[in-house]
């Protein structure tokens, strides 16, 4: 399925986000982490010449290939009305550079390929609607008691599995116990929806037999108490997959994810089966036709990985029907593919600038936040470097207006929480060198380059991902805006950084970083803790202030239950970041799928639409 389809939606549900730390060339098909995150570093030298002047409008006029694009003029559903021919098998391509590992259960899986596999047969028992909050249209409703911090849950009659297996409240509840059990080998489990279950904390550390806090009432029917009820569950808190007991009888919990259970003959409770599993390349789906909402319209499903030097081609002559992670920095060169639409949607994700203001303390596990000891304490000279960054330039020139100047750290893919009104710092070189002057920011011996207010060189260390087109010059990029406003920034060792040991020093705080370009993939609950928290690893720039943390903690609390209380909240952590700037967000993003014209009722649109859900889609003609 493509990105941040209905399906896709509810995997972002539990994720507390891992930074990503892969280079993007400029939206190719980068393999993400687990909890959707994706990398971004880039650069080669760029010259006065190849960076644009402003318009008045304070942007470039234009990217190096003439056409700048902007995702809100794209559609987000198939233009084509026709009605679905009988049958037929759809093409799917997933982009991707490398085979997909083949850990095919929600429960499980640790890699995005095999989330799109997994989500062509398995779906989430909830629905979304398009501000990511569940809804009881799904296989699965709930009713929430705040008077008592419960939550009943109940299933639907009539779902089964694959394998013909009634689907039991049990397998919702058995994904729990199988997640917090102390031998499962999986990232799950660490967020609210798990943790502030009763009992599950206990449960996870071995010190109990059972989650106490899962009361089992009957086959359709569970009933969960909260130590407290946080305004994050019901926006992707709740787990939302089914584990099949039945499927998994005898295979210890540590060995299910290497089970041929999990790679041979995986099941669910989608509307295609898994027919045949060729590892990393390749997966045969055919309708499954007691599927809960109805018998799906096409015959089955296909999908195949296809490299991003062959996906383009793969699209033109009809080999695939859509693609999935198509590379959007190829869609100038190929925008004019006949038999091809062009879909195109906001991404859930940012890039951004960080600086390191502390360290993690390991034995406390927490940020140890240490601004008047950190080289880039200063908030005048983040501020500074912020006004010397032109990036709708950087959107404009690099990717074609698919990347857009960033503001706040609430995306506007919540576009119901990202607060446009917050005054940012805008490119202003002038303004720049304003600040750092006032500030006591003085080239002292004449190189051209600014020292400490104390009169010391200031040498700022800039680490940076290898990867991708853009990697380099994009790097190269800001270093030469900075240097303009007469800031010495240096790439770390000299050289871009390789995607493994760029992790390593920024989470282990290497003194050789200063300043670090990345990105992060947020998840459907708008809640910021799980980055910028004050006891969580990913929060990199090591920031911690008591005014972010109560407004961070405040927005998951029950006084956040009212929506607009939430928002006024996050408003507030919004323009508070913007005025300490741990880190500035430098770009939005958005993703471009290509399909062929004879696909109907195919959509890339945020929120669950039953017309364009899987097992509605079909073509509208039936390829020999």
């Amino acid at each position: 399925m493509a990105k941040f389809s209905w399906s896709k939606l509810m995997f972002f549900t539990m994720l507390i986000m891992v930074l990503a730390l892969a280079a993007c060339g400029g939206g190719s098909s980068e393999e993400e982490t687990t909890e959707e995150a994706s990398g971004d570093a880039s650069s080669e030298e760029t010259t006065e010449e190849s960076t644009e002047e402003e318009t008045e409008e304070g942007s470039s006029e234009d990217s190096a290939s003439g056409d700048v694009y902007n995702y809100e003029d794209f559609g987000t559903t198939v233009s084509n009305e026709g009605e679905p021919a009988e049958g037929g098998t759809l093409n799917v391509g997933l982009t991707s550079d490398t085979p997909f590992e083949g850990t095919l259960n929600f429960n499980f899986y640790s890699g995005n390929p095999d989330f799109e596999v997994i989500s062509l047969f398995d779906e989430p028992l909830f629905t979304m609607d398009e501000d990511f909050q569940y809804t009881n249209d799904g296989a699965l409703q709930y009713e929430v008691n705040q008077d008592d911090n419960t939550v009943t849950f109940t299933l639907q009659e009539g779902v089964t599995w694959h394998d013909g297996e009634p689907l039991t409240i049990q397998d919702y509840v058995y994904a729990y116990e199988v997640i917090g059990d102390p031998e499962y080998p999986g990232v799950r489990g660490a967020t609210d929806g798990f943790t502030l279950i009763e009992g599950y904390n206990e449960f996870k550390a071995g010190e109990a037999d059972s989650i106490s806090g899962i009361e089992v009432v009957d086959d359709q029917t569970a009933v969960f108490t909260y130590t407290e009820l946080a305004p994050s569950l019901t926006a992707g808190g709740f787990w939302p997959y089914a584990l099949p007991e039945h499927h998994y009888e005898g295979v210890a919990v540590a060995e299910m994810p290497e089970a041929p259970q999990t790679r041979e003959n995986p099941i669910g409770i989608g509307p295609y089966k898994v027919d045949s599993v060729t590892p990393g390349e390749a997966v045969v789906m055919s309708k499954f036709e007691d599927y809960w909402r109805g018998e799906p319209n096409l015959d089955g499903v296909t999908l195949s990985v296809v490299s991003p030097s062959s996906v383009a081609n793969a699209m033109e002559t009809g080999e695939i029907d859509f693609a999935i992670n198509f590379p959007t920095d190829q869609y100038p060169d190929v925008e004019g593919m006949e038999g091809v639409e062009w879909l195109a949607n906001i991404e859930g994700a940012y890039t951004y600038i960080g600086f390191k203001l502390g360290e993690w303390n390991e034995d406390e596990g927490r940020v140890n936040y240490m601004p008047e000891e950190s080289k880039m304490g200063d908030p005048e000279l983040r501020r500074a470097m912020w006004h010397a960054m032109d990036n709708e330039a950087v959107g404009n020139r690099f990717y074609n207006g698919l990347r857009w100047k960033a503001t706040t750290l609430i995306t506007p893919y919540h576009a119901n929480w990202h607060d446009d009104s917050v005054e940012v710092p805008q490119y202003d070189p002038e303004e720049a060198n304003r600040i750092l002057d006032e500030a006591g920011y003085e080239d002292v011996d004449g190189d051209g380059f600014r020292e400490t207010p104390e009169g010391e060189p200031l040498e700022i260390n800039f680490a940076s991902m290898s990867g991708g087109d853009t990697a380099e010059p994009l790097a190269n990029y800001y270093i030469q805006s900075w240097k303009e406003v007469g800031l010495n920034v240096q790439l770390t060792n000299g050289r871009l950084i390789e995607f493994n040991t760029f992790y390593d020093m920024v989470e282990n705080d290497d003194p050789a970083v200063d300043i670090y370009q990345g990105a992060w993939g947020v998840g459907s609950d708008v809640d910021p803790y799980g980055l910028y928290g004050p006891d969580v690893t990913f929060n990199y720039p090591r920031y911690a202030t008591e005014e972010s943390t109560q407004l961070m903690e405040r927005g998951n609390s029950a006084e956040a239950f009212d929506l607009e209380t939430r928002q006024e909240i996050y408003n507030e952590w919004q323009a508070l970041m913007v005025e300490e700037m741990p880190v500035i967000p430098t770009l939005y993003r958005a993703y471009v799928v290509p399909v062929n014209e004879r696909v109907v009722n195919y959509s890339i649109e945020l929120g669950f639409n039953e017309e364009t859900a899987p097992y509605n889609w079909g073509v509208t003609e039936v390829q020999e």
